[in-house]
Formats: structure tokens, sequence, C-alpha cells
């Protein structure tokens, strides 16, 4: 196995030869795919079976795939894995022997027919067979697909308890190299947008640009992290490769050719025309897909079907075990819950986990917590979530204001309420929200003046949810008037809810969930409890959010359960899905691929948190992407269900209990908590560098 700094040798390497003989994805006509060939051969470029490493055969399709070569190192890899001869083999590597895999079923097409000598034929007895005559045709594809004239009485047996390993990893190479295409595509349009004028503007500063090129974003990103964990899975040894592998192509498949028009739409005609290279990245794309859309077998739904859950996302052994204590903590404890109810907390589950450590997982050691950091988070909420603890509300008071009171509280503040926090004890609600302010929180209008040593409040918030239960409000009001300040005029409280002057109106969610509205007339609020500095709201907020971010793996963590509870129905009643093929199953396998998608996100995100202690990109990102799913997911649910799947939770419900109800209930929710989905893909468009 190669390490680390190997593989990003090799593939400086790739790019550089590349750079000299393939420079970029104009038009093919007089490039010399023969010689880079060569070239390959001579590097060991076509070795890299005797290493196992996919990992790097990959990164050098991607490298192809940002430049349309065709350059078939995947077919050389498992060519090289099938064929018994070592002579045969070895010839492989040295480019005397040039195999390529057949592309379709009805006729011999192949790839790169020009410079090649055999073609690998995948069926049920695969074999490696000279190659007598490639045809070119003329279509899409450029280069040109090929029509080959084999000599089948020369070929040499391949081994079939291999193909269907074969099949995966060629498959993941064409996912691979179309996805890196639409990615270059994309890039040239997030630089067209931010340098090309209309209107006397960039094209980037428009709404609907920016909307489109942060969606298309969010969805390569998830599509180019769930190749790299098919690859993940591979190379530790995990056997769920495979399903990893079909998950990550039929990702793509779904993503590519969106992210690859998306990319030409916002080109114009400059990306219509052959003098850029867009319409050969095309032309690159849907010949790759075409390939992915041949039979396979079986697909992403099967799979699972077949047993099993989506691949685990732990990537090292420490956070495997620390998954494993708290899921043994829930059953122990017998808090495993039936449906989730995020806006009540079952008072047993709050002891349990309190009593456990596990609500002070993250607050510093010194302030009676464990210093965890942000990847021990995201397992427990995940846990949490899948498992439908009902502890949310407690945990909440932790992932949004701990980090805020342990970096910007006085000593007496964090004395006080750290502590409340940890034994799940601290009630709070968020007073963000106000009437005419959502997601533009600099916006926010309730003023707070100074009056001695205590500060006189006067406004309105809006949408407070737990307002009507709560002891304390974490609130920002402006405390200098001054306009312009926006930002620097903020200052964060925590409010004592039952101070003269809080009024609570409740207003009840499609869901149940209550949501407030607080009109705060004349409230005084000592400022002992002010939070930060006089001004400075905005930094203890974006702390805040910092620790909030991670909540998020609750909303995948659930859309995970409830796919395994949908699959133990399926299993238990074969016609709720029907048969392989069925349009019932291509839905189970978008589903799962999208999820899938948005967990791998959900843990980019909190790798930067990690990292960083903030996250501007990914996390708005995951965001977006877990929220959309979840109502796609609870659409697509209701309609393989159908009346059963809006009944409420009853004993007659022994694997869904309700859930599926309640999550269409909380669907739309999705895409407004915590600032709608318009304003996130707004921040990934910032974090592109698209211009205001």
């Amino acid at each position: 196995m190669l390490s680390a700094e190997d593989i990003d040798a090799f593939e400086a390497g790739v790019r550089g030869h590349l750079g000299r003989l393939w420079p970029d994805a104009g038009d093919p006509q007089g490039r010399d795919l023969d010689a880079l060939w060569r070239v390959a051969a001579e590097e060991g470029w076509l070795a890299l079976e005797e290493f196992d490493a996919l990992d790097a055969v990959l990164r050098a399709a991607r490298a192809c795939g940002q430049v349309a070569v065709p350059l078939p190192l995947v077919d050389a890899f498992v060519a090289r894995r099938l064929v018994a001869d070592e002579l045969l083999a070895a010839a492989i590597a040295e480019g005397e022997v040039r195999p390529v895999v057949a592309l379709g079923a009805d006729r011999v097409l192949v790839e790169a027919g020009s410079a090649a000598t055999h073609v690998l034929l995948l069926d049920d007895a695969p074999r490696l067979v000279p190659l007598c005559e490639a045809r070119p045709q003329d279509g899409v594809a450029a280069p040109a697909w090929s029509e080959a004239s084999l000599a089948l009485d020369e070929a040499h047996p391949c081994d079939p308890t291999q193909a269907g390993w074969a099949r995966d990893v060629v498959r993941l190479g064409l996912a691979a190299r179309a996805l890196a295409a639409a990615e270059a595509a994309l890039a040239m349009a997030v630089h067209h947008a931010c340098h090309r004028e209309q209107f006397g503007r960039p094209v980037g500063t428009f709404g609907a640009v920016q909307q489109r090129l942060a969606t298309l974003h969010i969805e390569a990103t998830a599509a180019r992290l769930l190749v790299e964990e098919a690859v993940r899975l591979y190379q530790s040894g995990d056997p769920g490769w495979r399903l990893g592998a079909r998950l990550a192509e039929e990702h793509v498949v779904l993503s590519a050719p969106q992210i690859q028009f998306g990319a030409q739409h916002t080109l114009g005609a400059i990306g219509y025309f052959e003098e850029s290279a867009a319409p050969w990245l095309f032309r690159r794309v849907l010949a790759d897909l075409a390939v992915l859309a041949t039979p396979v077998g079986d697909s992403a739904a099967d799979r699972l079907l077949a047993g099993g859950s989506l691949p685990a996302l732990d990537r090292t052994p420490e956070a495997a075990a620390f998954r494993e204590q708290v899921r043994e903590h829930f059953a122990r404890k017998g808090i495993i819950g039936r449906t989730r109810q995020a806006h009540v907390d079952d008072p047993r589950a709050v002891r349990s986990i309190a009593a456990a450590g596990f609500l002070g997982l993250t607050l510093p050691e010194e302030h009676g917590g464990q210093g965890r950091g942000a990847h021990d988070q995201a397992v427990f909420i995940e846990e949490m979530g899948y498992h439908r603890v009902s502890a949310y509300v407690s945990l909440n008071a932790v992932l949004f204001l701990g980090k805020a009171v342990a970096d910007h509280g006085t000593p007496a503040q964090r004395a006080r309420f750290l502590p409340m926090m940890r034994d799940g004890e601290l009630r709070f609600c968020l007073g963000y929200s106000e009437p005419e302010t959502g997601s533009d929180l600099a916006a926010l209008r309730t003023r707070a003046e100074r009056d001695g040593d205590e500060w006189v409040v006067n406004g309105q918030k809006l949408w407070t949810t737990r307002a009507h239960r709560s002891d304390w409000m974490w609130l920002a009001a402006r405390t200098d008037p001054d306009p312009s300040l926006r930002h620097r005029g903020i200052t964060i409280f925590l409010l004592p809810m039952d101070s003269p002057g809080v009024t609570v109106q409740e207003h009840r969610s499609q869901a149940g969930e209550i949501s407030c509205s607080v009109f705060l007339d004349d409230v005084r609020v000592s400022d002992d409890l002010r939070v930060g500095e006089v001004g400075g709201g905005w930094a203890v907020i974006n702390t805040a959010l910092a620790g909030e971010r991670t909540s998020m793996a609750a909303v995948t963590a659930s859309m995970h359960r409830q796919l395994d509870d949908l699959l133990a129905l399926a299993r238990s009643d074969e016609r709720l899905l029907g048969a392989a093929g069925s349009a019932a199953r291509a839905d189970l396998s978008r589903m799962a691929t999208r999820l899938q998608g948005a967990r791998v996100l959900v843990r980019q995100a909190v790798d930067a948190i990690a990292a960083n202690g903030g996250s501007r990109l990914e996390a708005p990102a995951a965001a977006v992407c877990a929220g959309e799913l979840a109502v796609d997911f609870a659409v697509t649910t209701q309609r393989l269900l159908g009346p059963t799947g809006l009944l409420g939770e009853s004993a007659e419900q022994p694997v869904s209990h309700g859930a599926f109800s309640h999550h269409l209930l909380m669907a739309s929710k999705s895409v407004i908590g915590g600032g709608t989905n318009d304003i996130l893909r707004g921040l990934v468009a910032r974090g592109l560098g698209l211009p205001r």
C-alpha cells in the first residue's frame, strides 16, 4: 500500500505529464494518446495494482477527467488483477498489452481504441481478448469511441470470482472521471461569474447565479466526498466499500449532468462554442455517464435490501469505540425512544446522559467537562438522533451556549451556568429572530439601553421556540442605535424569563412544536448577565454558532434511522418496493445516495470546525443539503408507504412508531430553521468567492 506522501507525489507526476501532453480539455484532434500511454508505462502508472492502490489510480482518473483525456488507467488496474498469466500482467504494466474495458453489452464499443491492443470483457465469463480492428464511431464522445472486432478464439480467460469487484472498480473510476470533468466546468463557471460583467456589474452578483452555483458546488462536493469515502473503505479493507462505491456512482449519475449543464448555463454562449473547454468537458461527462447507464445487476437499493445499512463514516478506531460506548449506554439505560420529539425532553433520558457526563463532552475540563472535540460531539449527536433519545433540549443548551459562555462569560457566569448545562438543568430559548429580522440577524431592532448597573430592554422576538417553558433567554439586543454599525452594535444577555415586562404568546406548529412571540416592555436585566463586551455580541454569536453547527448531525441521523426502518419494512413485505428495477427501488436508491452525500458533507463540516473552530463554507453547504433532503425524504417515503405512512405513533406500527408522519410534519422546518436555505446558499456563494 502506498503512503499518503507517495500518492501525492504520484498525482503531481500525473498532472505534470498531462500538462505537457494533454494540457487542457480542448479539441482532442492532434493529441497523442499513444504517447501518453507510453509515459504511463514508463512512470509505473499501469502497475498500481501491484500495491492495490485504488486511491492512487482514482486520483489519476480525476486528473484525466479535468482535461477530458480518456487514458484507461483503471482498465489496466482491474485487468492486471483478473489475468492469471504473470507474463501477461507484466506486459500490461509495461504498456505492451493495452487493455480497455468494453463499454456496451450489445455492441463492443471501446474508448481509446486507436491506442489499445486488447479488450477486457466483464461479463459472467470475463476474458481479455486481442483487438483486431477499432473502427471510430461518430458521436458525442471525444475522442470518438470505436467499435471493436475481437479475436475471440485467442481470448485469455480471467478470474470469474473477481468480475464483480472489477465492475465496481471500473464504474467507480468512470464516476470519478465524469465528476472531475463536471467540476472543471464548474470552476470555469465560478471564475466567469466573478469577472464577467453584465448590466454594469459581475454576473456573480445576481442572486439567481449565486443560488445556482452554490447548489452545484454542494452537489459536486457531496459526490466527490462519496468517491473519496468509497476509496477509504476499500483501502481500509472494509467490505462495505462495494456499497460505498455504488452510492458514489449513483450520486454522480444524478449530480454530474446537473453540474455540467448548470455550469454551461452560467457560462452562457461562451461555454457553448468549441473555443471553450466547456463543450469538450460536456462530451467527457456525458460519455462516461452513458456507460454508467448500462445495466449493472444490482443498485444501491438492492444491496441495502440484501442486508445491512449505510457504511459507517468513523475513520478511527477511537471514534468507532466511542460510538459503541454511547450506543451501549443508551441500550443499558433503556432510553432509546420511539418517535423522537425534538421539542420535548424525557427527564429520565436527561438524567442518564448527564450522569454519564455526555452533556459536558466538549466543555473544558477546568469547567467540569470532558474537553472532547467536535468529532466526538458529532458522534454523540448522531447516536441520539438515530436512537431517538429525547434529550435534545438539554443538549442544545450546551451546543448553542456552552462554548460562548466558556469563552466570553465572566468567572461568575461560568460558575453559575456551565454546571446547569452539564446537568441538563438550563432551560433556555434563543432570542434572535424578530418580526422584521429573520436570517439577517445584524438588522435586529430590539433595544437595550444602559441605566446604571442595569439595561432596559424593549422589543419583540418571534418564533422563539420553547419560550413558554424556558427560564432564560439568550438575548441579542442592539445597544448602539447607529445603523451603520450593524454587527458592532449588538450585545448578548442571559435574560431571566420571569422578569417583569416579559410577555409570552404561544404559537403551535403543524408538528406540535410550540414557538412563541416574546414581547419585551421596559424589561430590566442586570449588567452582570451581559455575556461578552458591550457591542461585542457578534463575536459571541459566532462562537455560539460554531457549537450549534454540529447539531445538523441529528438531522441526517434521524433520516438514517428512518431509512433503516423503511428497509426493515421492505424486507418483511417484498410488495412494498417490488422487484429489482422497480421505480420504488429507484426512489430508495436515490434517497440512500443523497443521504450518504449529506452525511459526508456533515462530516466535512465537523472536520472544519475541529480544525479551526469555524466552518464558513462547509457548514452552510451541509445544512442546505440535509434540509432539502429532509423534504425529499419525507415526500418520497410517504409515496412509498401510502396511507399507513401518515399514521401516528401506535402499537400497530412496531417499526416506525409514527416517525414517518412526524418527520413529514417537521420537514418544511428543515429548510428554514436556523436560516433559510436561500440565505445559506448565499453564504456558500461568498465562500466560493462570488462578489456581493
